[in-house]
């Protein structure tokens, strides 16, 4: 019946902080409530609709009487609160141990080993905004061409460099040397490339990120559906964060609405199996940056491309829109905040109405996948495919 699944995972968008959010320092995070609270309400009739506002204690969005679409909401049982847990977690990986942080920046074996096999000195290695420290060092990397080198919160080693200066393909090429570094003992989980342009005081990162993850550490529900034969469409980082493990075909992405653009396209293909797309805007552009306004924007603008996407949808195709962590941009600090996930199922088989509950990890969403394709389960996650199948 069901032959193609959509997961359209909207970067950030957490509803409320989970029962151990405390331990992580989120007690009272919640992104899109917060986000509504600030801003006088935030309008989004299309994702209403679909059943947002229905989901059990959510706040900053209206419950409807007859959502056409089913919804629910997620907690996440692996230990971590980043992209690359919350997308693992997804497709049917429990991380039991976080990854390694580094809040005072890397140690100095590992600066220097990436310096000699670079042949570049480094400027940074340190915690920092993206936008702030190309702000702080931008002109001393023009003058010295010396990279910049910096982390955040998450499990992250990240490079700046300007397009004149250090060119795209080195720049990829220094970072797949640092993912060869760090692994083992000095282990992070993503390795990403930060391009930007412009002059002191007017600098603007470029689209042409790109991130090395490590590779899953087990079979996820896209090694399976790829080794069945099926199709496995990924649209954005998604690549990235599976280090191209079980996709068959990716494009990367601009921003949000280019993201959307690309899924149509997928949709308009005659595949079967999965489009995993990563929408990232919410998360690297709005809620590490707390930018409360901008973010109500962003949500606004994929609200209205709702009607397009399930217009393109086929006979055959079921919609799962969820998130992977929070970005509470209301919230102290810049990093993600440990909260729960929205789940809203739409397609021409899937029930309307039906409320799936609090569902006890992401996987959940794997375990469904699976279900409904009829290929082997992920080792972890609960299908809910009786709940919301006709």
């Amino acid at each position: 019946m069901i032959n193609r699944v959509v997961i359209l995972v909207m970067d950030s968008v957490g509803i409320g902080a989970l029962p151990d959010a405390d331990k992580f320092g989120d007690l009272g995070a919640n992104t899109l409530g917060n986000i509504s609270k600030e801003s006088g309400g935030i309008d989004l009739p299309n994702l209403v609709k679909l059943g947002l506002g229905n989901i059990d204690n959510i706040e900053g969005v209206d419950r409807i009487t007859n959502p056409i679409g089913s919804y629910g909401r997620s907690k996440e049982i692996s230990n971590g609160k980043d992209t690359t847990t919350g997308h693992w977690e997804i497709s049917g990986l429990y991380l039991k141990k976080p990854f390694k942080t580094y809040p005072n920046g890397f140690p100095e074996h590992v600066i220097s080993k990436f310096e000699k096999l670079t042949g570049k000195g480094v400027l940074g290695n340190k915690p920092a905004s993206g936008t702030v420290i190309i702000e702080e060092l931008g002109k001393e990397h023009i003058d010295t061409g010396k990279p910049i080198v910096y982390t955040s919160a998450d499990s992250v080693f990240q490079i700046a460099a300007h397009e004149e200066v250090i060119s795209l393909g080195e720049l990829y090429k220094m970072c797949e040397i640092a993912r060869e570094i760090l692994q083992g003992e000095d282990q992070v989980a993503r390795v990403i490339a930060r391009p930007f342009v412009g002059e002191p005081g007017n600098f603007m990162r470029t689209s042409n990120r790109r991130d090395y993850s490590l590779d899953p550490f087990g079979k996820t529900i896209l090694d399976i559906a790829s080794e069945s034969g099926y199709d496995v469409l990924a649209v954005g980082k998604i690549e990235d964060i599976f280090n191209s493990r079980g996709i068959t075909k990716s494009v990367h992405t601009k921003d949000n609405m280019d993201g959307v653009d690309k899924t149509i396209e997928f949709l308009n293909t005659n595949t079967r199996g999965i489009i995993f797309t990563n929408l990232v805007d919410f998360d690297s552009k709005y809620g590490h940056r707390r930018n409360v306004k901008g973010y109500k924007k962003a949500l606004e603008e994929l609200d209205l491309r709702i009607p397009e996407i399930l217009d393109n949808l086929k006979e055959n195709d079921m919609l799962i829109i969820t998130a992977d962590h929070g970005n509470d941009p209301t919230y102290k600090g810049t990093d993600h905040t440990r909260e729960y996930v929205p789940i809203l199922i739409y397609g021409k088989h899937i029930k309307s109405g039906v409320n799936i509950g609090t569902r006890e990890t992401f996987a959940d969403i794997a375990a469904t996948v699976s279900d409904i394709l009829k290929i082997e389960k992920t080792k972890v996650g609960k299908s809910f495919k009786n709940l919301i199948i006709e």
